[in-house]
């Protein structure tokens, strides 16, 4: 395995706030990211950063505090990512698509210091309604000292871009706090912040019932960036289409590579083929950073997909089945296809195909890791590392590891193990011994829905409240549009009677609406070992016809 580049250890010694303040010197006129019809140049970006982190400062917020951001994409949330980090603070980036029982739990678990949310996509994301519903106690705060039992930590909540707010701290409210700040001490809180200090908590479902807080530093942020802007040569010429949301590292990491490169970053708040395309040919987009075939799906059949200019496209990032890419390759002459393996553990993706990979191994083959992380594949039960090309659990080692899991210990111990030198994912495959990674199933139960972590066991859960379901079983199901979805297995309760549409009905609004099954299956009796439910023996053979679509079945209620 090869040692990171010198560029690469370089990185390492950089913040992103740092790394930021680089690119400003260096590309200061270049576009360094849009967000549908604003955009800022890097010196822009760096001088906005630099006001709202006095802003954050004059809030109270102080090096190792954890600032939450739960806001649909807008420019406030770039703004806020790098002001946080010039003052030291950790951004806790809030999955928008949380219900309630998962935000409560983010904001209680996470000893959250203070919160902004925005109105900037109301009324779809009502984040003030949400939060008032979990916390009664908010809907009567005016803005004064606050103090919420379930959140003992929590001493502001900021509403940004909201026209409603009469009574919480509003954007003007927080800003208006900047001016107490010298600018000096903001040099001095950057340059105090060191690499290693965490600069994003990222909650990650797994296979328990409540998302785990991943802490990464900028150390890893900042070398992971710069390999991938190495990887695939990227330069200020560059421009990234990436609409996925920035509580992602699907768009976290791919910032990181464009503030090392000068790359520009396209980014929206809500995805719209016919805009993407758009924009595509008018910025000249040379890497496609789509990651899910939900997307891809809408570019090629967008009516316009033909008539634009797409041939600046050099780069075409997706995921999916070999056959589906295949298709995608031919869909985008002018680009190589990139496939990925990654978590949020190993700081997002890892692994891409090499742009000197042919097209065919591309479709078949994860990627091959960056220089200076490793991967191996080991024999589950035994521990033991089994020779390369044959199936075993994948372990991530190098650089890009995780700093743990945020208040869990014995679960930080269990994933990082061999004293934290390697990272037990959880995925089955198989490693060549030049670091190339075919990924081939979880080993943990655990599904990949539109790019999400989900646990079974938290639809299950839900399920089982149901009066008249008596035991679930959730398996994930291959999916054009989703990559994979949930397949219900649901023994009910004798006596009872249900159908699956009626199933879908009770999850929907209660559960984020990619977790909804897509398929069920009434049963009456299980595979079982001696005491256990052999949840791979259930079958993952649907018919397409049997799917149900919970937009159908919402306007159907």
């Amino acid at each position: 395995m090869k040692d990171a580049s010198d560029t690469v250890l370089a990185a390492g010694n950089a913040t992103a706030a740092t790394m930021l303040a680089k690119a400003a010197r260096e590309w200061p006129d270049t576009t360094a990211i849009i967000v549908d019809d604003e955009r800022l140049t890097w010196s822009e970006l760096y001088a906005e950063a630099r006001h709202w982190a006095r802003a954050l400062r004059g809030a109270g917020v102080a090096p190792g505090a954890h600032v939450g951001v739960l806001m649909p994409n807008c420019m406030d949330y770039v703004r806020l990512f790098y002001a946080a980090g010039m003052v030291g603070a950790v951004t806790l980036t809030i999955n928008a698509r949380f219900k309630d029982g998962d935000l409560a739990y983010a904001v209680h678990h996470s000893d959250m210091d203070v919160l902004l949310i925005g109105g900037h996509a109301l009324p779809h994301m009502d984040f003030r309604t949400m939060l008032t519903r979990i916390f009664p106690d908010l809907d009567i705060w005016n803005g004064g000292p606050l103090d919420l039992e379930e959140a003992p930590r929590l001493r502001a909540v900021y509403n940004l871009s909201d026209a409603r707010e009469k009574a919480w701290p509003t954007r003007e409210t927080f800003l208006q706090g900047a001016d107490a700040v010298p600018e000096a001490r903001i040099d001095a809180l950057m340059a105090s912040t060191s690499p290693d200090d965490h600069a994003l908590m990222m909650y990650s479902s797994g296979t328990t019932a409540h998302p785990k807080a991943c802490m990464l530093t900028h150390r890893t942020l900042s070398m992971i960036g710069q390999s991938f802007a190495e990887r695939f040569e990227l330069t200020a010429a560059d421009s990234v289409m990436n609409p996925l949301p920035f509580f992602h590292m699907s768009t976290m990491l791919p910032m990181a590579a464009c503030r090392a490169s000068g790359a520009t970053q396209i980014c929206t708040a809500h995805f719209d083929a016919g805009r993407t395309l758009e924009q595509m040919e008018a910025e000249r987009v040379s890497f496609g950073y789509l990651s899910f075939p939900t997307l891809v799906n809408q570019v090629i059949q967008h009516p316009d997909f033909r008539t634009r200019d797409l041939s600046a496209l050099r780069y075409l990032h997706t995921v999916g089945p070999a056959d589906l890419m295949e298709k995608y390759t031919r869909a985008f002459p002018s680009a190589q296809y990139v496939n990925a393996y990654g978590l949020t553990e190993a700081t997002g993706v890892c692994c891409y195909t090499d742009p000197r990979d042919t097209p065919k191994d591309a479709t078949r083959v994860s990627g091959r890791v960056f220089d200076g992380v490793k991967a191996k594949a080991v024999d589950p039960a035994t521990g033991k590392d089994v020779a390369p090309g044959e199936r075993g659990e994948i372990w991530i080692g190098g650089f890009c590891l995780f700093d743990g899991y945020y208040k869990d210990a014995k679960k930080t111990a269990e994933t990082l193990v061999d004293d934290g030198k390697w990272l037990r994912t959880g995925d089955m495959g198989y490693v060549s011994i030049d670091g190339h990674i075919v990924y081939d199933g979880r080993l943990k139960d655990m599904l990949k829905i539109g790019g999400e972590n989900v646990a079974a066991l938290e639809i299950e859960t839900y399920l089982c409240s149901h009066p008249d379901i008596q035991i679930a079983q959730v398996i994930g199901v291959e999916d054009d549009h989703l990559f994979e979805v949930a397949a219900a297995y649901v023994e009910l309760v004798p006596g009872s009677a249900l159908s699956g549409e009626e199933i879908v009905a009770y999850c929907i609004d209660h559960i984020a609406s990619y977790k909804i099954p897509r398929y069920v299956r009434i049963v009456e009796s299980w595979p079982m070992s001696t005491t256990k439910i052999q949840k791979f023996k259930l079958s993952r053979d649907f018919a397409r016809a049997d799917k149900i679509d919970p937009k159908t079945v919402a306007r159907a209620s």
